[in-house]
Formats: C-alpha cells, sequence, structure tokens
C-alpha cells in the first residue's frame, strides 16, 4: 500500500509535466492580439538618439504604417533588418521603429552600424510601452490604419514570404479604404 507522502510528489511530477507540454505547444505566432481594431495605446517617449523629437502614438495616424519592435540584442531582429531596410526602400510603407528592454547607446549603436529603415524610433527602455502593446517578445511587427488603429501583429522576424503572404494582402486592402 502507497503511502500519501509517496503519492504527492508523483502527482505533483505528472501535474508539472502537463504544464510544461501544453506551455511548449503554444506557438506564439497563433496567439491574438487583444489590441486587434482598437486604437493603439497612448505613449509619450524619448526618441531613441535623443536629439530628435519624442515618438508618441500620435505620430502614428494619417497613413497606414508599420510600428516594428527591436532590440540590439536580439538575434532575430539581425535576421529581418536587411528586409525591413529594403521595404523601407521599395514598399511606400512608412516604418517607425520601437528599441524595446534595450539601452539607448546600444540601439542607437546597432541602427548606426546596420543602417536604419525607421522615420522614427523611440526608445523603450524599461518595456512599458511594448507591454501595452502586448508585445511578447522581439521582433514583432504591428500594422496600423490611417485611423491609428491596430489591425495585425506578426510576431517573428519579417520574411520576403512573410510580407507577401500576411503583409500585402492587408496592406493592399487598407490602402484601399476610404
Amino acid at each position: 500500500m502507497l503511502r500519501l507522502s509517496y503519492l504527492a510528489p508523483l502527482l505533483a511530477f505528472m501535474g508539472l509535466t502537463a504544464g510544461l507540454a501544453f506551455s511548449l505547444s503554444n506557438d506564439p505566432r497563433r496567439m491574438p492580439s487583444t489590441l486587434i481594431d482598437k486604437p493603439t495605446p497612448s505613449f509619450n517617449m524619448a526618441s531613441l538618439d535623443g536629439k530628435d523629437a519624442g515618438f508618441s502614438n500620435t505620430d502614428l495616424k494619417g497613413g497606414v504604417i508599420l510600428l516594428n519592435v527591436f532590440a540590439s540584442w536580439c538575434p532575430g531582429c539581425r535576421v529581418e533588418h536587411p528586409m525591413l531596410l529594403k521595404l523601407a526602400e521599395t514598399s511606400g510603407i512608412p516604418i517607425y521603429g520601437l528599441n524595446w528592454k534595450d539601452t539607448r547607446s546600444d540601439g542607437s549603436r546597432w541602427l548606426a552600424r546596420h543602417g536604419s529603415p525607421y522615420i522614427r524610433v523611440g526608445s523603450d527602455e524599461p518595456g512599458r510601452v511594448g507591454i501595452d502593446f502586448g508585445v511578447t517578445g522581439v521582433p514583432e511587427t504591428f500594422v496600423i490604419d490611417r485611423t491609428g488603429r491596430i489591425r495585425f501583429r506578426y510576431p517573428g522576424p519579417l520574411t520576403e514570404e512573410v510580407w507577401r503572404d500576411e503583409f500585402e494582402p492587408l496592406l493592399k486592402a487598407l490602402r484601399s479604404e476610404s
């Protein structure tokens, strides 16, 4: 006969294993943003370089734009950066940047070394603005419509395929809206 003291650790282990298996099966790309079709959160932050005017949610109105969340320490951001540079030159979509949980000096140095695809970049060193946007990690890219509403969130590096399959159809539809 098993004593309860032997059974409790076994049950705890089984519960922990089930929880871990469930969490590993969740793909953050399938996690919908609760902010879709809602206005961008209010924010006002310093620019990354400290020289330009600050960056706020009012900058994200008036046209269809991309907001890209990145950091100098992010490997996925390095993967997507050439794509962002290409989009800045060829897509006609303004790209704004949010340097998330990174020091201003590291973020500025990284953009100086690799080039900046951004119209304006805000420094979110404490990560508060990213939290308000529901950022789960970097990189993440948001599509924001003319009225300042978040229309799409893509977690992960942008690639040619992602751009073609996910972004282009949505951007075409948003551009045709009056």
